[in-house]
């Protein structure tokens, strides 16, 4: 016999909303772990082809063996110019992903990118300078490079601000800030043989005849740089907020804009001064981060830049089999990858927000 007592549970429309809401919350977290795995794989295994392909073919196995015994011939060219290549491809592109992840947080400007408001050519610029007439220094060349793009940096501040920053002036005056390096760069193609060296070697995108010595370089600055952007994730989430509301939650917002920024120039200037100028990093991976993982910095800046390693290491590889023994400067693979996909992305983000 039924129970007339008993009554039918009733879902109130707060308990509905709370389990809507944890349900969205999983799936993004879903979301999140596996775009981490799936660029790390793809990583992965693109390093491996990478160190097998290109001029000389190397096996897995016949790889490792050389690495262990040293006697193998082939392997020992693989070990001194293919990996130091392959390690500085990597870091260069986390480097310029993570940059573009920190300025555009700075000028709350999804165009902020190290190549587009001048930071990179100003950084090549004075490490050219460096490089011309202090050769002997070139371990000190990030340094250098970073003291360019601060320039540039403050230059587009300085112009830039009127009562506050105005992300169309930013982005006019970064524009115009990185002609005028850019050309200065250039001007240097009519100088001596040595300049025209230096020019090579700095201001292009090539990652070709790379050194050990290069992956120190690349190794020290480049990762001081992405361990501080780590500790600064939190700073720009609070900076996503309205300046008044940041300020009420105790941070201190011109002391936080300025420390990341500063992170961001030694990223920006490292990866320029060792990999050459290459644009278009720090504005595809972060654009494409935050709809893969969100906008929490905590998670977009350690994706960004294993994405950012990624797509470089990718660009480099093509650019180098492709058409071999000919190579492709990596800034060019970029674009031609790049630039097709960032348009299917900000297309593919405005059907998704009904505009």
């Amino acid at each position: 016999m039924a129970n007339v007592n008993s009554t039918p549970a009733v879902t109130t429309p707060a308990r509905s909303l709370s389990d809507g809401a944890h349900i969205i919350y999983r799936r993004q977290e879903q979301k999140r772990l596996w775009s981490f795995l799936a660029v790390m794989v793809l990583l992965i295994i693109v390093m491996l082809y990478s160190v097998m392909t290109g001029s000389l073919h190397v096996g897995a196995w016949q790889f490792v063996q050389g690495l262990w015994t040293g006697t193998d011939a082939q392997v020992n060219v693989v070990r001194d110019l293919r990996l130091p290549r392959i390690i500085i491809a990597v870091m260069a592109g986390a480097g310029l992903a993570v940059a573009g992840v920190l300025f555009q947080a700075v000028m709350k400007n999804p165009l902020a990118d190290s190549g587009v408001i001048g930071i990179s050519s100003g950084a090549a610029l004075v490490s050219l300078l460096a490089v011309t007439f202090f050769p002997a220094l070139y371990f000190w060349m990030p340094v250098f490079s970073f003291l360019g793009g601060a320039l540039a940096c403050v230059m587009v501040y300085g112009f830039s601000w009127r009562s506050g920053l105005n992300p169309v002036r930013l982005i006019l005056i970064g524009v115009a800030v990185n002609a005028i390096f850019s050309g200065l760069g250039q001007s240097f193609n009519y100088r001596g043989s040595y300049a025209v060296t230096s020019i090579n070697q700095v201001t292009t995108s090539t990652l070709s005849m790379k050194k050990w010595v290069d992956v120190d370089v690349m190794l020290w600055y480049g990762g001081i740089g992405l361990a501080l952007a780590l500790l600064v994730a939190s700073w720009c989430n609070y900076l996503s907020l309205q300046e008044k509301t940041a300020r009420n939650l105790g941070l201190n917002v011109t002391r936080a804009r300025i420390l990341i920024s500063v992170v961001a120039v030694i990223l920006a200037s490292t990866a320029t001064a060792i990999a050459g100028v290459i644009v278009f990093i720090g504005l595809l991976i972060p654009h494409m981060g935050r709809q893969l993982v969100g906008s929490d910095h905590r998670w977009l800046i350690p994706f960004s830049a294993l994405a950012g390693g990624l797509l470089l290491l990718l660009a480099d590889t093509l650019g180098r089999t492709v058409l071999a023994p000919q190579e492709i400067p990596a800034s060019i693979i970029v674009a031609v990858i790049g630039g097709p996909f960032l348009i299917f992305l900000i297309r593919r983000s405005d059907r998704i927000h009904g505009r």
